[in-house]
């Protein structure tokens, strides 16, 4: 699957007292990646809510291995990891380098996204557009 990567240079406003990028923040980065993958997919947000569909995170998961401190060199990677009939999962690592250093993986987590009617905000199936750009090219 298709594979979407957004840089960032973690600024002094999300580092917390303890030095570190503060975890709410990754939620951001994880939304701001997904909305980078489906541009790069070909799938507009505008476009999609313009159409009467949006779509609601449901379920976030955030696993820690590594520190991600202030002016870090950080690569969050985003791909489709499942799609359902209502639902989808996009999956996110995040990579970071201090210096020179190779890049280590600081993050891993995933993001489960329900299509709903912008209408009522009730669930629907995804739309068939956006379930071709998440299938990705290999599987049309």
């Amino acid at each position: 699957m298709t594979e979407f990567s957004l840089v960032i240079v973690p600024r002094y406003a999300e580092i917390d007292q303890q030095g570190v990028v503060f975890n709410g923040h990754y939620l951001t980065w994880f939304d701001e990646a997904c909305t980078g993958l489906l541009e790069s997919l070909g799938v507009s947000y505008p476009q999609l809510m313009a159409g009467g569909h949006d779509f609601q995170v449901v379920h976030s998961e955030i696993d820690f291995t590594a520190s991600v401190r202030w002016r870090d060199e950080v690569r969050v990677s985003a791909q489709c990891a499942r799609i359902g009939s209502t639902s989808f999962t996009i999956g996110f690592t995040v990579f970071a380098r201090t210096g020179g250093d190779d890049e280590r993986v600081a993050v891993r987590g995933h993001n489960v996204y329900v299509v709903v009617s912008t209408t009522d905000w009730a669930k629907r199936p995804i739309p068939d557009d956006l379930r071709r750009a998440l299938t990705g090219p290999q599987q049309r």
